[in-house]
């Protein structure tokens, strides 16, 4: 059950939205690039503004540097995908609230000749070949969500790729990591939702998928006021309130179907 601040009104003229016309200031949320590059930003920011009247500055990067500007106050509300990043920044009273917004899975892509023989396999066999093999692989190596789980696939797999010459970091987000995949025919792990936005550009197909270990849960997490006096709480609380509500899960469930043929991601809020 939503606790009691969910049902508050966003009241004028509190905290950074005092001071009334044009002194009001964006309410930030810093969120993942797999958000941006998916385009489900594109839906939800205006839909946001359209029902609130607030103005939501959105940056995207990896879900390890949204966490860090919450740790600093330099965001007022989080969406990311990082469940033991996030449980600890919890644990360290960054967050006042985290609440689950939407899942849908990662994937691995890679070259069409498949050098490495991975098709259909599970992801950590899958691993295991890429390593054998010295096929290329294109990882994140920025912190995001998307990086910590390949890393822990990778312990999983009992294998550490770093300073291996077919193994290399791009240092950024999803999207441009996959572009330069592509251009290395290299394998690589991508969220489904970018994957589905990206892939006839990419020209790399999905070769394992559907894997209890490729679970990828996004949440929303209003930074706490306590920690950092100067957020937005009321606005972020309300940003929170409105991505879990039903219109707006089903906003979430609906995007992507009509174009793909299936939803890019699937709503979790209860």
């Amino acid at each position: 059950m939503l606790k009691p601040w969910f049902v508050l009104p966003l009241i004028a003229g509190i905290g950074g939205f005092a001071g009334g016309a044009g002194a009001a200031e964006n309410l930030i949320l810093a969120t993942t690039t797999s958000t941006q590059d998916s385009g489900l930003l594109d839906v939800l920011v205006p839909a946001f503004e359209a029902k609130t009247h607030l103005k939501l500055k959105t940056i995207a990067v990896g879900s390890g540097e949204a966490l860090a500007m919450g740790k600093r106050g330099d965001a007022d509300v989080l969406l990311v995908h990082s469940p033991a990043a996030e449980e600890a920044f919890m644990s360290e009273g960054q967050g006042e609230k985290r609440l689950a917004v939407m899942h849908n899975d990662f994937v691995l892509i890679g070259p069409g000749a498949d050098p490495a023989g991975v098709k259909g396999l599970d992801i950590i066999k899958a691993l295991e070949k890429i390593a054998a093999a010295k096929a290329p692989f294109a990882s994140r190596g920025d912190q995001s969500g998307t990086h910590k789980k390949e890393l822990d696939l990778w312990r999983k797999a009992g294998i550490d790729p770093a300073g291996q010459g077919w193994y290399f970091s791009t240092g950024q987000g999803i999207g441009e990591t996959a572009h330069i995949a592509a251009g290395k025919q290299a394998y690589t792990l991508i969220d489904r939702g970018t994957c589905l936005a990206m892939g006839a550009r990419l020209g790399l197909p999905i070769l394992c998928e559907d894997a209890k270990d490729l679970l990828n849960s996004y949440h929303v997490i209003v930074v706490s006021p306590e920690k950092h006096p100067k957020v937005h709480v009321r606005a972020a609380r309300r940003f929170a309130e409105w991505i879990v509500s039903p219109r707006t899960q089903k906003l979430i469930g609906d995007f992507g179907r009509a174009k793909y043929g299936r939803s890019l991601f699937v709503p979790d809020a209860k």
